[in-house]
């Protein structure tokens, strides 16, 4: 499992639990009740928050000692007990330089904890004007975390940092890198970005790598944002695709997943050309419209049958919970289904306890907001476990949402973009430009249409749509064009064929 999954003596972790008591920040009320249910084949769940307050709480583990580890991306290392909902602060890193996607991000605590109390960070940090991404060991100790040990530093910018590291049944570290928005990173083996890279816990290169001397265990990544090991030591990952293909991977050692010449299946025939030269890997699953994956988890136990052996998978843009079923012998996922969606933002990480229950954490006070988000109580970490009935209101599961058709312009714009411009158009100031009133979108046409099917260059670096048909593309610019006070003449599917074969 991706988390810890030792107990230590009870005793043993009432002391842990006690120890700087009086420094201890109290989020929630005790022993809070479930606020929603879901029912499934047979099982009931209720979903309860147990903390509140906290600044995009990027990653989260279940630790030995029965509390949830949280790192914040701000900086910051903390406790919460899971029944109480009491915070504790354990470190506050000072060099962690925040921005976008930057900051504090990846965690892991060293499953044989009694012997190596050691947590692994993975946090951004500036180096006169250049810009990394370092990969730190803590050794717990008296109720803080001290001796930080440096494993490695690598290139970073304001995204596609990847960050999550997971401890595998051989002691290794895999670490998951992004592309840091250098394409070429991925297919170079050279280049420790958009890698998985695996890691003695010094820091070393472990001698059985599979290239001699290198950290690289696979390659070919954009931006990995969830990584967990099965029972059976299968190792899944999560990626976010640029504007499509969001995917999920299972990875292999020396293998080449395709970015940025491949994203999701291999479609196209420019795509099966490159999987035929360099024998590139496919995902297990692939969607479009994408969903924002995020923290990725495995479910080995048995509290909520209905989820046994599958990946429990958070999404930022949709917003929503994942259960991906995965067949027996892990090597498919034989299906999906989709929890929460809309009902607390977006869904950064999750942990699975020893005892079975799910921990969630939100993301609603990162870099790019959804409507109605953050609430006053962002964000927040809930407990999704087995309840004896229903009290309170009752949560479906969801249904995927269908891609829209071709001339639906306002259903194109809400699947493929009102996730960075909003659907209000307003975007997010500094971040994603508004719509509304822009004179990108006033007056002619053909510097719109170059937009979408090249994309852009520079800090925003704005996928190209070139997938999508002539006549979708149509759509969702006129819609664009005709709404939130824009009033622009239509673009005809023609223009889109035309300005496409000027490429």
């Amino acid at each position: 499992m991706k988390k810890l999954t030792a107990y230590m003596l009870g005793g043993i972790c009432l002391l842990l639990f006690s120890c700087g008591n009086d420094k201890a920040e109290k989020t929630t009320e005790a022993a809070p009740k479930p606020e929603a249910n879901i029912q499934l084949d047979s099982t009931i769940l209720g979903v309860t928050t147990i903390a509140t307050g906290l600044d995009v709480p990027w990653d989260i583990a279940f630790g030995a000692d029965g509390n949830i580890w949280v790192a914040e991306q701000a900086g910051t290392i903390s406790r919460i007990s899971p029944e109480t909902g009491q915070r504790k602060q354990l470190l506050s890193i000072p060099d962690v330089w925040r921005e976008r996607t930057a900051g504090l991000l990846g965690m892991e605590l060293h499953p044989d904890w009694e012997n190596h109390p050691w947590v692994f960070v993975d946090y951004t940090f500036r180096r006169d004007s250049l810009s990394f991404s370092k990969l730190v060991r803590y050794t717990f100790k008296e109720d803080t975390l001290v001796d930080p040990l440096v494993l490695m530093e690598i290139p970073g910018t304001s995204s596609h940092h990847g960050s999550r590291m997971r401890i595998g049944a051989d002691g290794k570290i895999y670490w998951a890198t992004g592309d840091a928005h250098q394409y070429n990173n991925a297919q170079d083996t050279t280049s420790p970005n958009g890698k998985i890279l695996r890691l003695e816990t010094d820091g070393s290169v472990p001698a059985d790598n599979p290239i001699k001397g290198s950290y690289v265990w696979a390659w070919g990544f954009r931006n990995m944002q969830g990584l967990v090991f099965s029972s059976k030591q299968h190792l899944y990952t999560s990626e976010h695709g640029e504007a499509s293909d969001d995917e999920v991977n299972l990875i292999q050692p020396l293998a080449n997943y395709g970015w940025p010449k491949i994203e999701g299946y291999h479609e196209t025939p420019a795509e099966a050309a490159f999987q035929e030269k360099h024998h590139t890997i496919p995902p297990l699953k692939a969607w479009t419209p994408t969903i924002a994956p995020a923290g990725l988890d495995f479910y080995a136990a048995r509290q909520i049958p209905e989820w046994h052996n599958s990946l429990l998978l958070t999404t930022l843009k949709a917003q929503s919970l994942r259960v991906l079923k995965l067949n027996a012998e892990g090597t498919a996922i034989a299906g999906e289904k989709i929890f929460l969606t809309g009902k607390y933002g977006r869904l950064r990480d999750v942990c699975v306890s020893p005892a079975g229950e799910v921990y969630i954490a939100t993301s609603n006070r990162d870099w790019n907001p959804s409507k109605g988000f953050p609430t006053a109580k962002d964000d927040r970490i809930l407990k999704i476990s087995k309840v004896g009935k229903i009290t309170t209101t009752l949560l479906k599961e969801d249904v995927p949402a269908s891609q829209a058709g071709a001339g639906n312009g306002a259903a194109l714009y809400n699947q493929y973009c009102a996730s960075c411009h909003k659907e209000d158009g307003t975007g997010v100031p500094g971040t994603f430009p508004a719509l509304a009133g822009s004179p990108k979108v006033k007056g002619g046409s053909n510097a719109l249409i170059k937009i979408l099917l090249n994309g852009t260059d520079g800090k925003l670096q704005m996928p190209s749509f070139h997938f999508m048909k002539d006549e979708e593309i149509a759509a969702v610019l006129n819609y664009i064009r005709t709404s939130w006070g824009n009033d622009e003449k239509s673009i005809t599917p023609e223009e889109i064929t035309k300005q496409r074969t000027k490429n």
